[in-house]
């Protein structure tokens, strides 16, 4: 049984709003919204899902909402910044629509690795990019909402990781992830994984910065980043041999869309490891995605309550 990584399943942070984060994912990036469902440890929460077409492992951008949350702050022992692929052609396509939008960005020709690449914020001010990268492709990319298939978001380039260390993440990641570190650029350190499907969320970056301040959880800050496992036998092989590295990491937990495991790697980034299966078609079909609140089946019976509480969205139309 190959029980090899595939790369980024699924990135989650938080935001404040989510009415304004629905629409700045969706109308201003273009992605999909792929799920309305609830925080399965407190269902009196959103959790919000974009991603391509079906929400494929690679592409899933996810958000707990914490309403009138106080604002994250940035630092060493978290994951700082969320890239996403676009093709080398669409950067004009991008930087257009940025202006017409009012979306505040820096362009970056030869930039981190000699990528080009643009540099802006979400609402919450979420440090994101867009990077032009033409050794990936995803054929589920969505188009929709002024985006044309050529320019769509493809999935996801890369995560960085801000660590007041670096050497015992790098052995980590190298001889337990099974990622190769394939370029340095002063204290950035960047490694991709071979087995990533079409390339869409291959690579790591890992940024060293001994001297820069604790992050702290909030708004506007990721809280974990999931990677692929392509069955539950491939992730229970994982667990056992997490297990015995001597990682805390969590039982088996049923997310409903993908199985799950978190751990904390050695430079306290929350990981997880996160199943390519059932996804996000188990209980609404592809063309009504996100379409509707769908609740685990532990919150059904109280799926009235629930939704009493909740506040009203206006959710996209995916088009």
């Amino acid at each position: 049984m190959n029980d090899q990584l595939l790369g980024i399943h699924h990135i989650t942070a938080i935001t404040g709003d989510a009415q304004r984060n629905i629409d700045f994912y969706t109308r201003i990036l273009g992605l999909k919204f792929i799920k309305l469902t609830v925080n399965f440890d407190d269902p009196t929460s959103y959790h919000l899902y974009y991603g391509d077409r079906v929400g494929s492992p690679g592409t899933a951008l996810t958000f707990f909402v914490w309403p009138g949350g106080n604002p994250g702050r940035v630092g060493v022992n978290q994951a700082m910044t969320i890239a996403f692929s676009i093709t080398e052609r669409s950067l004009g396509f991008w930087i257009e629509r940025f202006i017409s939008r009012g979306v505040a960005f820096e362009k970056h020709k030869d930039g981190r690795f000699r990528d080009n690449l643009l540099s802006f914020k979400d609402p919450d001010g979420l440090m994101l990019e867009l990077v032009a990268d033409t050794s990936v492709d995803n054929p589920h990319a969505y188009a929709g909402y002024g985006v044309p298939q050529e320019h769509a978001i493809r999935g996801f380039h890369s995560v960085t990781l801000l660590e007041d260390g670096f050497e015992s993440t790098d052995r980590f990641l190298r001889d337990s992830m099974g990622y190769q570190q394939v370029a340095q650029e002063g204290s950035i350190f960047r490694y991709r994984i071979s087995s990533a499907g079409g390339g869409v969320g291959a690579h790591i970056d890992v940024r060293s910065a001994p001297d820069f301040v604790r992050g702290e959880m909030g708004t506007g800050i990721i809280h974990h980043v999931a990677f692929r496992a392509a069955s539950d036998a491939a992730q229970a092989v994982w667990h056992a041999k997490l297990k015995g590295t001597g990682a805390n990491v969590s039982p088996i937990i049923d997310r409903k869309y993908f199985h799950s495991i978190y751990f904390h790697e050695p430079g306290g980034v929350l990981f997880e490891i996160a199943t390519d299966g059932p996804g996000f078609t188990i209980d609404e079909a592809e063309d009504r995605l996100g379409t509707s609140l769908q609740l685990p089946a532990m919150y059904e019976a109280h799926r009235a309550e629930i939704e009493k509480i909740l506040p009203k969205l206006h959710l996209p139309t995916n088009e």
